[in-house]
């Protein structure tokens, strides 16, 4: 991928975009290996890596709002606490590169004064945009009061008249740190939750629920895990850590018990409304610590699925995991050093394939999904 931004050294995000995408996969699926081989998982173990277009994948943008109503910038931070503007940023899909000018307008067409972080004063830190694979929007402006309510309003119409934006809200977050949301959302439409159609399943992706940025990656990520489950043929299933349901709907089907476990209630809501609308009656979903929830039960299921954050499952529930008899495991992790402890600190399953999905190009992050067999 060619970027003016990395060449002029304005942005240095992408800190691979110098080296070839086979290079890329290549030395991911080293890492990844070279970390895991401790636990079990040798060369014969692992699947081909699935790749990932090298731009035009990002359905997420997270930009900083720097610069002056009059000239706004969207993208990121200087050292010295000025905006850098990425409009173009050739990572995002083209319809946000599409929306992105026109969310810049809008800042001077409803008077946004962007927030300056080195002088602490401003309304306007961030608009978060994401894309559904229709094409559809949700736009989220970081405001830090709602002085700026009034006038979003007003204008709002005649964007929703050249953006196809289905979702829109307003975020209050009055703090001057590095926290890039509140917790108070403020929704300007009357729906409050983008569908993202992954497979056939629609999503449904509310403000402050997790989802994948990169969809097409994600979508395979979810085949596999369906056909990972698929092959050992569980009567139950629990996905822990189950966010908007994207794993534990994949795999539902008849005659299978499925249970999903959140902490956010607002994913959970999501998540059954689903289920409800695919008409799955064998799905359960539960607002709670993915954890606690484990180690707390009386029974377990025939198979569980873990989608942790980086820092892993800990060791709590794979002490659970392990000594609960459960049969299989399916780990997906962004994290091969956690995904290694916690292997660890589970003997009694044995890692029986593996495979890397490159859901980040151009950097050296990576995504790695296990199955686990008890021995």
């Amino acid at each position: 991928m060619d970027c003016g931004y990395f060449t002029s050294g304005a942005c240095r995000s992408c800190r691979w975009l110098e080296m070839s995408y086979a290079e890329q996969l290549a030395q991911k699926q080293r890492r990844v290996a070279t970390a895991l081989e401790s636990v079990g998982l040798g060369e014969e173990r692992w699947q081909e890596p699935v790749s990932s277009p090298e731009a035009g994948f990002r359905n997420k943008a997270k930009m900083v709002v720097a610069g002056s109503v009059e000239a706004p910038t969207l993208g990121i931070l200087s050292q010295d606490g000025l905006g850098v503007d990425l409009l173009a940023c050739g990572l995002h899909t083209p319809g946000l590169q599409a929306a992105l000018p026109v969310l810049s307008r809008f800042v001077t067409t409803a008077r946004l004064t962007p927030y300056s972080v080195p002088e602490r004063r401003g309304e306007l830190k961030h608009v978060i945009v994401t894309e559904a694979p229709g094409g559809e929007l949700m736009v989220r402006w970081v405001l830090r009061s709602t002085e700026a309510l009034s006038r979003l309003r007003k204008h709002l119409p005649a964007l929703l008249d050249e953006l196809p934006v289905g979702v829109a809200s307003v975020n209050i977050q009055p703090e001057h740190k590095a926290v890039i949301e509140g917790p108070e959302e403020i929704f300007l439409t009357a729906r409050e939750a983008l569908t993202m159609d992954v497979n056939g399943i629609g999503l449904r992706l509310r403000p402050h629920s997790f989802f994948q940025t990169n969809t097409a990656v994600a979508a395979a990520l979810y085949r596999h895990a369906r056909d990972l489950v698929s092959s050992v043929s569980p009567g139950s299933v629990w996905d822990l850590y189950c966010g908007v349901g994207g794993f534990g709907l994949h795999v539902a089907a008849p005659g299978r018990e499925v249970l999903g476990v959140e902490a956010s209630e607002q994913a959970i809501e999501a998540a059954a409304s689903t289920a409800a609308e695919l008409g799955l009656p064998g799905t359960s979903w539960v607002a709670g610590d993915a954890a606690a929830y484990a180690v707390s039960s009386a029974s377990a299921p025939d198979l569980v699925i873990v989608n942790p954050p980086r820092r892993g499952i800990g060791g709590a529930l794979a002490g659970w995991l392990e000594q609960s008899g459960v049969e299989h495991v399916v780990y997906s992790s962004c994290n091969v050093d956690t995904l290694a402890r916690d292997l660890r600190d589970m003997p009694s399953l044995r890692p029986v394939s593996a495979r890397l999905l490159d859901m980040f190009p151009n950097t050296d992050h990576h995504e790695v999904l296990v199955l686990l067999n008890r021995t």
